[in-house]
């Protein structure tokens, strides 16, 4: 799982709750959850949290309050094969230095992200 990602009514609040309560806390906008992959040890992986505000669009077309991010080894292949089996595809991407973002939506109308890491790179 590359990240897990849910809305509330006060972020900020929210955000305070958990770093008191569950220490987790948050750096750059979001909490980032490093780990070790069990087959190289050497590289290390993130997995994000991150509380967006109730009325973020960021999830639409989704009215599901939360959305889990999946990491893909290459996400155009994947794309192709979820659209040949008749899988709903947003046709934005996006691409930055950390990877490659892509949206699609489970039978039950859920926005899900799709994360291609860089090559080389298991953030």
């Amino acid at each position: 799982i590359g990240g897990v990602f849910f809305k509330a009514d006060d972020p900020e609040n929210l955000y305070n709750w958990y770093e008191k309560h569950l220490g987790i806390r948050r750096e750059d906008g979001y909490v980032g959850f490093r780990w070790r992959d069990a087959d190289d040890p050497q590289e290390e992986g993130l997995t994000a949290w991150s509380i967006f505000r109730k009325q973020s669009d960021y999830f639409s077309p989704s009215v599901s309050p939360m959305m889990i991010n999946y990491r893909v080894e290459d996400l155009d292949g994947r794309l192709e094969a979820l659209k040949a089996d008749g899988v709903t595809i947003d046709p934005t991407r996006e691409d930055y230095d950390y990877g490659r973002f892509a949206w699609i939506m489970d039978p039950e109308g859920n926005k899900i992200e799709l994360w291609e890491p860089p090559r080389g790179r298991k953030e």
